[in-house]
């Protein structure tokens, strides 16, 4: 899906993980749309802006964005790729299954149900707690689409989806200190990727541009800017950030080119990725 992208090359490297590997068993539930069920229009004309913003997205999801219920911003979204005669389906479901297919989403493969319906477009939309936060529509015989087939799609960020899902990602939650979920566009983590040889390293992102490492094993010495060292003492001037990871805490200075993270055992510092360095 085009969108935001909160983990570098580095880690997208990683992602191909099981989430495609669901049945389509239960792709469609039953269930009734919500008292505030989307009432706007299933067809809004997208533009490709080519640019990696959170406006940007919006406009490109056309109305499958318009449709979301995000806490926070939406995540990614775009219009769908084009298909060949035979991709389509022959049902509005079959279409959902063609957006599998076809875009290979990271978002979840099962639980969506039929928010609005007309008759070339159906609005499907996987629900939490009432509130839409995945939103695909399918359409019929578009231009050179035949069948029923994906025509936009949008997500909420992963951490507003169901931890049975997230958990089975690469990314890590995180939370505050309250418990709440972060957004992994501002904090994440995620084991090295095996085919590298960096699954001993693990990654830390702050925002979109901040990438972290721990590295006992120095598999990553050329690419970080400082050591990585798993028991220093907390500088004084640090500050909890209140992000959590089980029982790993995130600490932070004005120096941006490290991370400090508590742990049971001590303090480790995480030294900050070289710009432009990923797994080839």
């Amino acid at each position: 899906m085009r969108g935001k992208l909160a983990v570098t090359t580095v880690l997208v490297a990683s992602a191909a993980v099981a989430c495609g590997t669901r049945q389509a068993q239960d792709l469609v539930v039953a269930g009734s749309p919500p008292a505030a069920a989307y009432s706007g229009p299933l067809y809004v004309p997208t533009k490709n802006l080519d640019e990696h913003s959170t406006r940007a997205t919006r406009i490109e999801s056309g109305a499958a964005g318009r449709a979301l219920e995000c806490d926070g911003e939406i995540y990614s979204g775009g219009p769908s790729d084009p298909w060949s005669r035979g991709d389509g389906g022959a049902t509005p479901e079959e279409g959902l299954q063609a957006y599998f297919d076809i875009e290979q989403p990271d978002v979840p493969h099962y639980g969506y149900r039929v928010e609005r319906r007309e008759a070339d477009r159906v609005l499907y939309s996987f629900d939490v707690d009432g509130r839409t936060k995945v939103a695909v529509i399918v359409a019929k015989d578009r231009k050179n689409r035949p069948g029923w087939g994906p025509e936009t799609s949008a997500s909420c960020d992963p951490a507003e989806l169901p931890a049975g899902f997230t958990d089975t990602q690469p990314y890590e939650i995180w939370t505050d200190q309250d418990g709440t979920r972060v957004p992994i566009t501002k904090v994440s983590s995620s084991v090295g990727p095996e085919h590298c040889d960096w699954q001993s390293a693990h990654f830390l992102t702050l925002g979109e541009d901040k990438l972290y490492a721990r590295d006992p094993d120095g598999v990553l010495a050329d690419a970080l800017l400082a050591p990585y060292d798993g028991d220093v003492r907390m500088p004084a001037d640090a500050h909890d950030t209140g992000y959590r990871y089980k029982d790993w805490r995130l600490w932070l200075t004005s120096d941006t080119s490290k991370a400090y993270v508590r742990t049971p055992h001590g303090v480790e510092v995480w030294p900050r990725v070289k710009d432009g360095f990923g797994c080839r």
